[in-house]
């Protein structure tokens, strides 16, 4: 660390959640005294904008890496199972946006709202959960504590910015075509996402009829929770909308717990805010919570069908508190508790 800030690398700063972290920093008065946008060779000298100042961009090299106090990193899993480690040994705390880490049983799995003391102990790499699991751990954790959780049912409804950049420009050309009565192009996704709903967010594993995206919900919130007893059902879809998952969960709880109660909860619990109140058109929608880092939760009711479970909608922004907007808390978290190069 420099006398006035610390020495931050953002690797993958050429894409969606990388120069959605980049604005965060300034945003958020991030304490750096230098940061330095790392990104693959195609983008090495591409020059970005940030507080005033232009930066260029490196790609990530045993020289380039030297000398940073902590990385942001959203760059793909295969660049982070290589780099983390390098960035590691060279001295910097990273906090990783990608999948490759967070099951590992010795990288805490960090939602700062929710988990913070995870941060205790860690080895140098913290990993960010993925966007769906993110901001139902931050709606769920009140009532996990009031009443525990027995099962979940969830289904998405997530927006193509989660796929990249490529999505959301393939959402819009294929507008423009359906409209003006045109072919669409086909490419990022198996099937049209213009006017259409996919039943599969993500990839379908080898012998596996669950996409990624429904095991991650399963299993990363587990870990986070830090309770393998949890049962959850997921499904995934994507829809078409650029900004915001959405998400209808249905909570079991193991102890009685009212909508009322959990109103109540919610409203006091730090990230979210309550948006519910349906007879007169107001709960949670992508297109308000797009821009915004909190949580927003409507729709919240008895289940018809079982006593012991409550209905609820829950919509956040992907690219920021789904990914950029935690990763960048979670930085400040380790300074503000001095975690930052701690190593156990």
């Amino acid at each position: 660390m420099s006398g006035d800030g610390y020495r931050v690398g953002v690797l993958g700063a050429t894409g969606l959640v990388g120069s959605t972290i980049l604005g965060l920093l300034t945003e958020r008065s991030f304490p750096a005294s230098e940061v330095v946008p790392f990104a693959s060779a195609r983008s090495a000298g591409k020059t970005l904008e940030w507080n005033g100042s232009v930066l260029e961009c490196r790609e990530p090299s045993e020289e380039s890496i030297q000398g940073l106090d902590l990385v942001l990193s959203s760059a793909g899993g295969a660049v982070s199972a290589e780099w983390a480690p390098r960035f590691v040994a060279a001295g910097a705390t990273i906090v990783d946006n990608t999948s490759y880490w967070r099951m590992h049983d010795d990288v805490p799995l960090v939602v700062a709202e929710v988990n913070p003391d995870a941060l205790e102990g860690h080895k140098g790499i913290i990993a960010n959960p993925n966007c769906s699991t993110m901001q139902m751990m931050v709606a769920l954790k009140p009532l996990y504590d009031e009443a525990g959780i027995e099962r979940l049912v969830i289904s998405t409804y997530q927006a193509v910015s989660g796929t990249g950049k490529a999505a959301i420009d393939e959402l819009r050309s294929q507008s423009r075509a359906v409209l003006d009565d045109q072919a669409p192009v086909v490419d990022v996704y198996p099937h049209q996402i213009a006017f259409n709903v996919l039943p599969q967010a993500g990839n379908f594993p080898t012998g596996d009829d669950h996409t990624d995206e429904e095991r991650k919900l399963i299993n990363e919130t587990r870990k986070i929770l830090g309770d393998d007893s949890i049962r959850v059902s997921a499904t995934c879809v994507r829809v078409p909308v650029a900004t915001g998952h959405s998400e209808a969960v249905n909570v079991e709880t193991r102890e009685p717990l009212s909508p009322e109660r959990a109103r109540e909860l919610l409203a006091a619990a730090p990230g979210v805010t309550v948006v519910d109140d349906p007879a007169a058109g107001r709960y949670p929608m992508a297109i308000d919570a797009a821009g915004k880092d909190d949580v927003f939760v409507g729709r919240i009711r008895r289940d018809p069908g079982n006593e012991s479970a409550i209905d609820l909608f829950v919509v956040s922004d992907n690219l920021r508190k789904g990914a950029a907007t935690n990763a960048v808390q979670v930085a400040e978290l380790l300074i503000e508790r001095d975690l930052l190069g701690s190593r156990e």
